[in-house]
């Protein structure tokens, strides 16, 4: 779609600063005033370059103004404040604009500005030893939605699912199995201490029986396990995996610490680097890594005194087997792994990677609520709401859309009646029924039999009432939006993005009728109306979220 508004602005604020004898700075932003007097758009340019140009900022702005060059989209610029540069856009210009974003279609807002970057991003990875939950599915809207706004502008994305079937929990786990398998065969058998007593395993335990054999409890104990431990993690896998395809979230990559960290003995490998580098030591029986010289607040234990490897050691090797092909790591973890952050980051820079090459995103908790009163149990298990009774309660869509209503870092309340209730206060209800609305108009064209306009030849010049060209010029506002998202991972602007225009739609459609006697004021609405379901088609599909054409 050419340059965008921001890019053409741009262009004027670096001519202008260059008739001015002013150097522009590195980084040049633009943001949306909340109040249209103050414009379309501010830069604070004059206060960056105050102190080099020994000019008060407000001064700094007037020059700028002064030598603003004439463009298209510039209806005229101010000075404001204590140095503001305020520039309001031209009606004629942003009305005409329509066109290119109906030329775009599903491609506007899309951008090659990552493009030849390569991202991996890991989330959910919840441990293969028990179902998902409804803290998984918030990650997972999140995690999907961000690997799809970072494609959207041409980052190479790979979403990856660490599969954690090692170490001590993956004994628990099958020390529990057996105790399960051995209960179906009428065996007095408790689930160990520190083992997983969630019911769930008694369906797993009966797919071993009927797959494995009863026979198979008569191994040595250390291959009686491997295979109860393998079997178990294949089966609440596989439950995984289905529960994420019905919620829309697909894995390019399912990584096993066990067969491709722990086995090929990447953890050793990874330890080897850092003796290389003299960055590890031993003390109390242990093997430590001297993560405070990078950022930590205390060195950490790779190897402890029993010989054991600890899951450090294995996140180090895991992170620099995610490096072998990609430049820059994405992580999202729960707010119980807070400590992770410093220490893995410690270990990256160590390992000779850049600071910010390792982005970790903590992902707060949810309460489930219904009609404002907390909902604590599961239906089916007792002690933990299950991401699957979610989806089936109350809907993929509904689920998704609300988990990216918030960002990531703070808690949420997600509130069943709401997000099933036909109104406006459903955040995703709304939004969708702004698509639906627009489709609506155009189904009617085809029952009247009435041909779509050709969007290149229509008179848009007609749409001048103010509710109109605050409508375009939140269009416009798109592209920015999601490179903003992209750039600060925060999928959550854009959901609060399409509920503002969704906001702006609805009473205007209630208020105008876009299919009147007047033929040319007629093709001009249509094509406004066209051009915002475009935009909330594009930015649904960002989310994971269908755009209904009925509803």
């Amino acid at each position: 779609m050419g340059a965008n508004v921001t890019e053409q602005l741009s262009e004027g604020l670096h001519a202008a600063l260059r008739a001015a004898g002013l150097a522009p700075p590195e980084e040049l932003l633009w943001e949306v005033p909340r109040e249209s007097v103050h414009g379309d758009y501010a830069t604070n340019v004059a206060m960056q370059l105050a102190k080099a140009a020994r000019r008060p900022p407000r001064q700094v702005a007037e020059l700028i103004v002064k030598h603003w060059p004439s463009l298209p989209a510039v209806e005229r610029v101010e000075v404001a404040g204590p140095g503001f540069v305020n520039v309001f856009l031209a009606g004629a210009w942003c009305a005409d604009a329509l066109r290119q974003i109906l030329a775009a279609g599903a491609e506007y807002g899309q951008s090659p500005r990552g493009r030849g970057q390569r991202v991996r991003i890991e989330f959910v990875s919840a441990n293969p030893t028990g179902p998902l939950v409804i803290v998984n599915a918030r990650a997972a809207a999140i995690g999907d939605a961000l690997a799809r706004i970072l494609r959207s502008q041409g980052y190479t994305v790979f979403a990856e699912y660490y599969v954690n079937d090692a170490g001590n929990q993956a004994t628990m786990l099958a020390r529990s199995m057996e105790a399960r398998v051995r209960q179906l065969l009428g065996e007095a058998r408790d689930v160990p201490e520190g083992g997983y007593p969630g019911e769930y395993l008694v369906d797993v335990a009966k797919g071993y029986l009927a797959e494995e054999g009863a026979h198979s409890l008569s191994e040595p104990e250390a291959a009686r396990l491997e295979r109860l431990g393998r079997y178990a993690v294949r089966r609440i896998r596989e439950a995984q995996e289905r529960v994420l395809r019905e919620y829309g979230v697909e894995f390019d990559r399912w990584v096993s610490e066990n067969v491709e960290i722990r086995k090929p003995g990447l953890p050793e490998e990874a330890i080897e680097l850092l003796r290389a580098r003299d960055l590890v030591y031993e003390a109390e029986g242990a093997l430590w890594f001297r993560a405070s010289r990078f950022g930590d607040d205390e060195d950490r234990v790779l190897v402890k005194s029993d010989g054991e490897l600890t899951y450090f050691a294995a996140d180090i090797a895991y992170h620099l087997f995610k490096f072998g092909d990609a430049d820059r790591l994405i992580d999202l973890i729960g707010p119980d792994h807070h400590g992770y952050v410093a220490r893995i980051k410690a270990a990256m820079i160590a390992l000779g990677k850049p600071a910010d090459a390792v982005q970790v995103l903590i992902v707060q908790l949810v309460t489930l609520l219904r009609g404002g009163e907390p909902v604590r149990m599961s239906k089916r298990r007792g002690e933990f709401v299950l991401m699957e009774e979610l989806i089936e309660e109350v809907g993929r869509d509904a689920a998704r859309f609300t988990f990216l209503t918030r960002r990531h870092d703070s808690p949420l309340d997600f509130d069943i009646e709401v997000v099933t209730r036909q109104s406006a206060d459903n955040p995703v209800y709304y939004v969708q029924y702004c698509h639906a609305r627009i489709s609506s108009i155009f189904q009617h064209l085809k029952q009247r039999k009435l041909p779509v306009p050709d969007w290149r030849s229509v008179d848009l010049s007609r749409l001048t009432l103010p509710e109109e060209l605050a409508l375009i010029k939140r269009l416009l506002q798109f592209p920015d939006l999601v490179a903003g998202a992209a750039r600060t991972l925060e999928p959550h602007r854009v959901a609060y993005y399409l509920q503002e225009l969704a906001a702006g739609f609805h009473p205007y459609y209630n208020r105008h009728r876009v299919v009147s006697e007047d033929r040319a004021l007629t093709d001009a609405r249509l094509a406004l109306a066209a051009a915002v379901g475009q935009v909330v088609r594009n930015g649904l599909a960002l989310l994971g979220v269908s755009a209904p054409e009925k509803m």
